[in-house]
């Protein structure tokens, strides 16, 4: 049987609006970062449109490897892709999509204080109240756990879902009723079809 556990879709429009929630929140802080560091994947958005708010152009990347389609993560948060630009003494914001366990940017932030920045700050779009970590700046504050599903992995975790089914749907609408039943959320029939289009190539 199929893990149950509640959804939530994010649309490209809240992406930016949040974001941009975010750049007013450093604002109104009066903070404004030399470098900012994106944890790929989940933070290269948010970090890309927080770089055009504030028209900051250094922007680079660390990977920490921890969640994987469909809500399934490794047992730890590990660097996968390390640093690789100068950042001693430099005040640095680092970025991300959503705190669920606050793993990774514990992991991420041991990494880049290794590199001697002035300062390390963190931002994300979503924090979850369950964090271990809270970060200086977060758009929205999720009171009650659910997975947060974002435009930009939406096929990727579909797909972990469907690939967890005992039994592939063999329709769009038998899809989206089994996706309503264990996980609270109805997907476009163009995303669905792009998912079943990727699951068929990965069978070749």
């Amino acid at each position: 049987m199929a893990k149950q556990f509640q959804c939530e879709l994010v649309s490209w429009g809240e992406v930016y609006r949040l974001s941009a929630l975010l750049v007013r929140q450093m604002k109104d802080a009066g903070y404004r970062p030399d470098v900012i560091i994106a944890i790929a994947r989940g933070g290269y958005v948010p970090a890309r449109l927080v770089c055009d708010f504030l028209d900051i152009y250094d922007l680079t990347s660390v990977r920490i490897s921890h969640y994987t389609a469909g809500s399934s993560k490794e047992e730890t948060a590990r660097l996968s892709s390390p640093l690789c630009m100068d950042i001693k003494g430099l005040r640095v914001l680092l970025v991300d999509d959503i705190t669920d366990t606050g793993d990774t940017i514990v992991v991420a932030l041991q990494h880049i204080r290794e590199f001697g920045p002035a300062e390390v700050k963190t931002a994300v779009l979503q924090h979850k109240k369950q964090s271990t970590l809270q970060p200086d700046f977060y758009a929205k504050t999720l009171l009650k756990w659910r997975w947060i599903i974002y435009p930009w992995a939406v096929v990727e975790d579909i797909g972990g879902f469907l690939r967890a089914m005992p039994v592939l749907p063999k329709s769009i609408e038998a899809t989206n009723t089994m996706l309503q039943a264990d996980h609270g959320i109805t997907v476009p029939p163009r995303i669905l079809r792009q998912v079943f289009q990727m699951i068929e190539k990965n069978r070749e």
